[in-house]
């Protein structure tokens, strides 16, 4: 922002798409800002993706002039007074100046208004109640460039009051937080969650996931999760997360943030913990089997086998190839670092483990049953049979045999010469 109170000029506001748009509502005797979290970010010197436009126009208004001339527009949510329009691939979410009419912690009831002052008083953050006109003009009503500047989270008037009008701001309070950085932290903000926290288990799981994942994915989460813990945030919606000391040693190892491998550094009590995780913060099937597979147990390097006899950890060359033909990269990678965030690589090899992965494939077998069943063998179980010989004599060989090398060794299992 400049001395005059504008938003320096940023690429997008001069894109064609977007002068479009503000001209076709302005022509329509409406007004458009840009609102929220996108004015933040421009402010904050960060990269932006879709457009969020706040007009006093009613959402069918819109709607019409938008398709009259000639733009693409969804009605992507009439019943919050938002709707989007597509201009050459950019996005414009368009929400209409609202003002709450009843709220019960989960869902409001909206009526419209033409007053941006209104509109920006039922919003949840100062930081997310920011205006700003085509030509940069720049708007706040609750005093929210003080707190940006200062890195805080304040909420909007009355933080019990917002919070009871839709309990996920609660969460969206720490992840705002863990966003930004925690530095001048507002304690009437920071209470209000603190009273509040016993109203977390009415929120879906759908809800608390998505805010939970956002926080995990930070570059730093861990001083945000020790303030929820702190906090008392946790234990109503993830009890079993409460293994900080390895999230410690997992961020300063991993070479990209992976919420769900931190999720399952933070979790206690193995498995039946991770099941329990994955139903509270309803995980896709391949989320929740991936979740159980690194959350446990932590007994030893077998974390790192797929023989449960085996305590060595996977050296470079053939034993590397073959855990990573077992078990895959991601795999390997996850659980390498999870032993280590579990203190179970005193000898410092999981470093060099995530090195040779980096540069070593997985090997790839050559052949499928169709093409043994291509080659005269008649379907059913004899194709699984020679198919299984086969491949274990190719890896019997550090897979190196090629196509050509496997097809031979499976016509001689197929003639009865193995």
């Amino acid at each position: 922002m400049d001395a005059r109170g504008c938003l320096l000029p940023q690429p997008w506001m001069a894109e064609p798409a977007t002068r479009q748009v503000l001209a076709v509502l302005a022509a329509g005797g409406g007004r458009a800002r840009f609102v929220g979290g996108m004015v933040r970010d421009a402010l904050l010197g960060r990269p932006i993706s879709d457009i969020d436009l706040a007009t006093d126009l009613e959402p069918g208004r819109a709607m019409a002039l938008l398709a009259a001339a000639g733009i693409r527009v969804i009605p992507t949510g009439l019943a919050h007074g938002t709707v989007t329009a597509v201009v050459g691939g950019r996005h414009f979410e368009i929400t209409t100046l609202r003002r709450d009419v009843e709220t019960d912690g989960r869902r409001a009831v909206v009526a419209y208004t033409d007053d941006w002052a209104e509109d920006a008083r039922r919003r949840d953050f100062t930081i997310n109640a920011f205006f700003a006109d085509g030509d940069g003009t720049f708007y706040d009503p609750t005093g929210g460039a003080d707190d940006l500047v200062l890195r805080r989270v304040r909420f909007v008037g009355d933080p019990d009051q917002r919070i009871g009008e839709d309990v996920l701001r609660l969460l969206r309070y720490y992840r705002m937080l863990a966003r930004l950085g925690i530095h001048g932290v507002d304690e009437a903000s920071r209470a209000a969650c603190r009273r509040n926290a016993g109203r977390l288990p009415t929120l879906s799981g759908e809800r608390v996931r998505g805010e939970i994942e956002r926080i995990l994915a930070v570059p730093d989460p861990r001083p945000v999760m020790a303030m929820m813990a702190e906090d008392g945030i946790l234990p109503p919606i993830l009890p079993m997360a409460s293994a900080f000391h390895r999230l410690a040693r997992l961020v300063l190892l991993e070479p990209a943030a992976d919420w769900l491998r931190r999720l399952a550094c933070l979790v206690e009590g193995g498995v039946p913990a991770a099941e329990d995780a994955a139903r509270r913060l309803r995980l896709s099937r391949h989320e929740t089997q991936r979740l159980g597979m690194l959350a446990g147990p932590w007994a030893g390097p077998d974390l790192l086998v797929t023989d449960p006899q085996a305590t060595d950890l996977p050296a470079p060359g053939r034993p590397l190839r073959d855990r990573l033909y077992a078990v895959g990269e991601e795999r390997l990678r996850d659980r390498a670092l999870l032993a280590a965030a579990a203190g179970l690589d005193e000898d410092g090899r999981v470093r060099d483990i995530l090195a040779a992965v980096a540069v070593t494939e997985r090997p790839v077998f050559p052949l499928k049953g169709r093409d043994l069943v291509a080659m005269g063998a008649p379907r059913g179980e004899r194709v699984g049979q020679v198919l299984a010989a086969v491949e274990a004599w190719w890896a019997a060989g550090d897979y190196a045999p090629d196509r050509a090398a496997c097809l031979g060794e499976a016509t001689l299992h197929l003639c009865g010469q193995p």
